[in-house]
């Protein structure tokens, strides 16, 4: 069985504040987290699971699942919601935060012309060619560029090709998730923003990106502006957006959110 496919990061943590202050990312790195922005909805919640989706998207999601046909239009499917196809023109993808292959191999786009040969193509089999005035029902697939990298054993590079930023590059990474190229001056100026005084508090800590910790991460994003502080260090001392309990992002807890306390009467 392949070894699982892990990244790393290093962190320059406050641990004056426990908080992590941002993190040193290669290309690969920055690519995970910016494959978050293609990923659908419905691919979104397949990937959490119902149960750890923030809010009342798992509800939306269940709801879906739930209904019978015969409440569906004939003309649209419930995997259209529940297992949507990725944009086609997401040109990279990701194996840290992928569904299993026989999802991927069912996702491909599928589109249809007339069969006189027109440049026109529509995702609904009933169409009808705007030129011929036919009907456009010759079915095509859609054929997704292969893998940009061998996933197992680190077989190729990632950093020099591929994916959606340029290698041969360091980038900061905010604990909020802002994502810029790395300087020794825009280190520096971070450090003074953040308003940080004591330097030898400062700990450099290198930490594995696998796929637990990338879902963490998509989790984290949903509902938090401390991101790196809440995956890595397992606590996030301010700014919920949503008022959620750290140990959401724990997998060895479960999903609880606060109730309101009763109006007094």
């Amino acid at each position: 069985m392949a070894a699982e496919y892990k990244l790393s990061l290093k962190l320059l943590i406050d641990t004056a504040s426990n908080r992590v202050l941002f993190a040193e990312a290669g290309k690969d790195a920055v690519d995970v987290l910016f494959h978050m922005l293609t990923l659908p909805m419905g691919t979104v919640i397949r990937l959490l699971s119902k149960q750890q989706m923030v809010g009342s998207l798992g509800n939306l999601y269940e709801s879906i699942e739930n209904l019978r046909e015969r409440y569906i239009q004939p003309n649209q499917s419930k995997d259209s919601l529940l297992k949507p196809r990725a944009p086609i023109n997401a040109t990279f993808s990701n194996p840290l935060l992928s569904l299993p292959p026989e999802d991927l191999e069912s996702s491909g786009f599928v589109g249809y012309r007339c069969n006189s040969g027109h440049m026109y193509f529509c995702d609904d089999p009933h169409g009808v060619c705007p030129q011929c005035r036919n009907p456009m029902s010759y079915k095509m697939t859609y054929v997704a560029p292969p893998p940009l990298s061998k996933l197992q054993n680190g077989a190729e590079d990632l950093e020099g090709s591929g994916g959606f930023v340029k290698g041969l590059v360091t980038y900061m990474v905010m604990d909020d998730l802002v994502v810029k190229p790395m300087s020794t001056i825009s280190s520096i100026a971070l450090l003074h923003k953040l308003n940080v005084k004591d330097i030898d508090a400062l700990e450099e800590r290198e930490v594995d990106l696998g796929i637990n910790e990338a879902l963490n991460l998509l989790k984290a994003s949903l509902a938090s502006k401390e991101v790196l502080t809440t995956v890595f260090l397992g606590n996030s001392p301010a700014d919920h957006l949503f008022d959620y309990d750290v140990a959401l992002y724990s997998p060895t807890h479960d999903l609880k959110r606060p109730r309101p306390s009763s109006p007094e009467h």
